[in-house]
């Protein structure tokens, strides 16, 4: 690699990935190792393992891949990946493993890829491209819209498979994404905010009130307040073991390994509900500290993207810090029964191959438009002697 980028990149932001990558992996394996043996009939260390291997992968492609590429090189890949995208939404449709009732899955071996997570990415990486190059060019009527209807089609596929938390985010990601690009003088650009808003506000109005549109397992899931009064039906049960959990872990926790809901009390232990575990046996000021690290992340990522040397990066970085916000959110607040609770996976903690992967990749994304920035700089700067 390149000394230049490498010397260049955001070391605060770079620190910060790799301590919460580590405090991910071997929470992993103290929130899996039961349910891995007990559950799964595998080692204690298998999900560790696995995850492991998400990482190093991971760490590997960012490293000798992304850090590597320039981002200027992204609008020559974006058409054939947008279209990969939609390929591989069909094909999970027609020929997807099944997993928690939706078809969101693609078997390879004993790993399985879920198309829905790049596809986030790729529409952040197409408004960053398309936007930041084509600019000057807003005053077509219609052409703006390309991205936008894109979004769509994709939010589409994915809800048919049917998993509406990732289509709801992933739909999250392209509206906040698309609200801040700093349009010039296009009225009608002006409006599809307005309207854009409008759709989100009516959407959320009728999932909460049940819409018609939602399967019997998704209208369950809008029942989620109070989750301790319904501990023998499936929507109170798995929050309000997270409750427990909280509660167990006190302030300074039961130590680490120590949990008891990871006993099979708390399902999906090393998935979406693993804050609870890791504050049942580090303490809630351990967890506070943490959220006080994803909140420490995200204010790196604004700096990037506010300094990025022109648009394309600026769209990118901030889109990539709405996704990270967005997963933070929607679960922390899903498992205080403040939202609906939607499976959705936290960042760095959480086990699984997709969501790292593409994760992780984000995140050096992020870190190679810093690299660029301060490399544009110190060209301007050179210049100007």
């Amino acid at each position: 690699m390149k000394k230049s980028i490498l010397s260049k990149i955001d070391k605060p932001l770079l620190f910060m990935v790799i301590l919460y990558s580590i405090i991910g992996v071997f929470m992993v394996l103290s929130a899996s190792s039961v349910s891995a043996v007990m559950e799964y009939d595998e080692s204690p260390y298998y999900f560790f393992i696995r995850q492991i291997i998400f990482f190093v992968f991971s760490y590997f492609i960012g490293f000798v891949f992304i850090l590597r590429k320039s981002t200027k090189k992204y609008k020559k890949y974006i058409n054939f990946a947008c279209m990969l995208v939609l390929v591989l939404l069909v094909y999970v449709l027609v020929k997807g493993r099944i997993v928690n009732s939706a078809r969101s899955w693609i078997a390879i071996g004993s790993f399985g890829f879920q198309p829905s997570e790049i596809a986030k990415t790729v529409i952040i990486i197409y408004f960053g491209v398309f936007y930041g190059e084509l600019q000057d060019k807003m005053n077509s009527k219609y052409s703006f819209l390309i991205p936008i209807i894109y979004s769509m089609i994709v939010f589409f596929l994915i809800f048919r498979q049917p998993d509406l938390g990732t289509a709801l985010i992933t739909a999250a990601v392209a509206f906040l994404t698309f609200f801040a690009i700093p349009f010039k003088g296009n009225q009608m650009v002006k409006q599809l905010k307005i309207l854009a808003g409008s759709v989100a506000v009516a959407a959320a109005v009728l999932l909460l009130s049940g819409s018609f549109f939602l399967n019997e397992m998704q209208s369950s899931r809008l029942t989620y307040k109070a989750p301790c009064t319904r501990y023998t039906e499936n929507t109170g049960y798995q929050v309000c073991n997270g409750f427990i959990a909280f509660n167990n872990g006190g302030l300074f926790g039961k130590g680490i390994g120590n949990s008891t809901q990871k006993y099979l009390y708390l399902p999906d232990s090393h998935t979406d509900m693993i804050f609870p575990i890791m504050v049942e046996e580090l303490g809630l000021i351990a967890g506070v500290l943490f959220i006080a690290g994803y909140a420490f992340i995200l204010y790196r990522i604004v700096v990037i993207a506010k300094s990025a040397s022109n648009l394309r990066n600026s769209i990118i970085a901030y889109g990539i810090g709405m996704y990270l916000l967005i997963h933070i959110l929607v679960n922390l607040l899903g498992i205080l029964a403040l939202i609906p609770m939607t499976g959705t996976p936290v960042p760095f903690l959480s086990y699984g191959g997709s969501f790292t992967i593409n994760l992780m990749l984000c995140m050096f994304i992020v870190l190679r438009i810093s690299g660029e920035s301060k490399m544009d700089k110190t060209k301007e700067a050179i210049s100007r002697i």
